[in-house]
């Protein structure tokens, strides 16, 4: 384990420092040496699979790496040797989708434990307009509550009002109330949306350190990690030592005003951002996992709990620099060395704990990069697409006032202006989808009425059209009268900024696929390339503690390869 992870473990986890230098054995579990290859799994012609432990698991870790794409994941996978590549010994789903059209942070979190696409937990996307809200910012957050005065959609009181249906924790928990519920995150969003209504500790970096809602009381793990985290940032870090396999990413490109490409996550002292968008900030939030692990107890009594995990730096560090080059592949390796560490201290506690890794989306790589490697349709948003733009053009065309614009908004809905007598805003919206699809970056410009109307989509998510995407991630009450849907490699940042050169959100593959691992000590690994959804999740983890969950969208993934089958116990 690298010293930051083992730092960090040690002072919020309290556990010394040899514990890691010399972790238990655990024959099937333990980690490779660095820089070796996972050991393979053998199974001689005949010889039959060891079923999947007949008992339910005292602990369910769900595991989210916040724009972790199943093609990074692909690119990365021979790289692993630390935690990652235990859970490639596990049930590994390479093609897992966020069906959904709404590829961002807050639907696909939302989607993870609770069994339910966008559509039906009502996170429509990060933010969308809510004309009648008593505010001049019209502009609602997934995770906060709006009716604080004074607030804002980036100043707010952090909320769970928005999620619609319950989690799996919050299930568990009222099948059995002694079952104990934590949620800790690198966004509040990401702990919100896995954690749900019920939690027993829910925590989440606020950008400065690590907080709750208000009123809660603070346990002792968050004051160790807010102190070692403190301690971390306010001392400069040094680059991170660069590993052989990223040396050929290591290329400098000039994005902007920027130059990016050959970082090692330097970082001046007391640099809280910089902190943010590292490896470090992953493994703060790791460590604070494996303190409430030791200090709850969690998995040791009679009932099984649940340990939701929110990992961020992933999606933080591909916004600022990208993803191919050798910031990201830094990260990589940093992440698997992370979740090594953290395995190991939960390997310490004796617990039959199950593992479940994925994302809430994926993304590909910056505009700048993709032209020069063999991508020359790459482009960015043209400025005669922006909502501002196309308000001013229709409202001169039509002879109408601008002001209030006719249309607002929010993640690709067009919301049109409330106020408008209702034929006007049926000529405004007319209209706005006829100037959409004349622009050659726009794929579909799809009115509320065409969404609804559109069947739920029943065949493999990679065939879905892109009403069925649409659909999946619509909802009557919060989304636009219009979704503009981009053509594929249009990426909607205008001009890259610091912090900001890629992003995701689109309908397409590349930010809709996602890995989806399952690992449990004693367990027969297999893969199967064949596409499942993040939906898919919780009823699979719900099975293997006997809890029905009927309804959801999902459905179980059976994880014995052999003749047993976890989704009929």
């Amino acid at each position: 384990m690298n010293s930051l992870t083992a730092a960090l473990l040690a002072s919020a986890a309290l556990i010394s420092s040899s514990a890691f230098a010399a972790p238990a054995a655990h024959a099937q579990t333990a980690s490779p040496a660095p820089g070796a290859a996972p050991a393979p799994v053998v199974t001689l012609p005949g010889t039959p699979q060891p079923p999947f432990p007949a008992t339910p698991p005292k602990l369910i870790v769900a595991i989210s790496v916040d724009q972790f794409s199943a093609d990074l994941f692909q690119q990365y996978r021979n790289h692993f040797t630390g935690g990652m590549a235990r859970l490639l010994t596990g049930a590994v789903f390479p093609s897992g989708y966020q069906s959904h059209a709404a590829t961002e942070t807050c639907p696909g979190h939302s989607t993870i434990l609770t069994g339910y696409r966008p559509a039906h937990t009502g996170i429509i996307a990060n933010n969308w307009v809510d004309q009648s809200v008593n505010r001049p910012d019209k502009i609602v957050y997934c995770s906060e509550d709006e009716s604080v005065a004074g607030m804002d959609h980036n100043n707010y009181i952090v909320s769970d009002k928005h999620l619609k249906v319950p989690t799996l924790g919050e299930r568990m928990k009222t099948a059995d109330p002694r079952v104990r519920t934590v949620s800790v995150a690198g966004k509040d969003r990401a702990a919100v949306m896995m954690g749900g209504h019920k939690m027993d500790e829910i925590w989440w970096w606020d950008g400065k350190t690590y907080v709750s809602y208000a009123g809660r009381a603070v346990p002792p793990v968050i004051e160790r990690t807010r102190k070692a985290v403190a301690d971390l940032i306010a001392r400069p870090q040094d680059a991170m030592p660069l590993p052989g396999f990223c040396k050929p990413l290591d290329r400098p490109i000039t994005v902007g005003s920027q130059t990016l490409g050959t970082g090692r996550f330097q970082r001046a002292a007391g640099d809280l951002k910089a902190f943010r968008v590292s490896p470090a900030a992953d493994a703060a939030v790791l460590a604070m996992a494996a303190g409430f692990v030791q200090d709850m107890k969690l998995g040791q009594g009679p009932q099984t709990d649940i340990l939701s995990v929110g990992l961020s730096a992933t999606d933080y560090i591909g916004h600022a620099l990208g993803t191919q080059g050798a910031e990201m592949c830094i990260q990589m390796a940093e992440l698997d060395r992370s979740l090594a560490g953290f395995f190991d201290v939960l390997d310490a506690t004796g617990v039959d704990y199950e593992v479940m890794l994925t994302a809430d989306h994926g993304a590909h790589d910056m505009t700048e990069r993709q032209q020069i490697r063999a991508m020359p349709m790459e482009s960015h948003i043209a400025p005669e697409a922006k909502t501002k733009a196309m308000s001013a053009a229709i409202a001169k065309a039509m002879g109408l006032p601008n002001d209030p614009p006719l249309m607002m908004s929010a993640e690709g809905d067009i919301y049109i202006n409330a106020a408008l007598p209702a034929a006007t805003r049926a000529k405004v919206l007319a209209e706005a989808k006829r100037r959409y699809e004349a622009l050659p970056q726009v794929a579909a410009a799809l009115t509320r009425d065409e969404i609804a109307a559109t069947p739920w989509p029943t065949t493999p998510p990679e065939t879905w059209t892109l009403k069925e995407k649409a659909r999946s991630s619509y909802d009557p009450t919060r989304s636009g009268d219009l979704l503009i849907l981009l053509r594929p490699r249009v990426t909607t940042i205008e001009e890259p900024a610091p912090g900001y050169v890629e992003t995701h959100g689109s309908p397409w593959d590349y930010d809709r696929r996602v890995p989806i691992l399952f690992w449990r000590k004693g367990m027969a690994g297999f893969e199967q390339p064949l596409s499942v959804e993040t939906v898919d999740i919780a009823p699979t983890l719900a099975a293997t503690i006997g809890l029905p969950m009927p309804g959801v969208d999902g459905r179980c993934l059976d994880l014995d390869p052999g003749a047993t089958d976890t989704c009929k116990r």
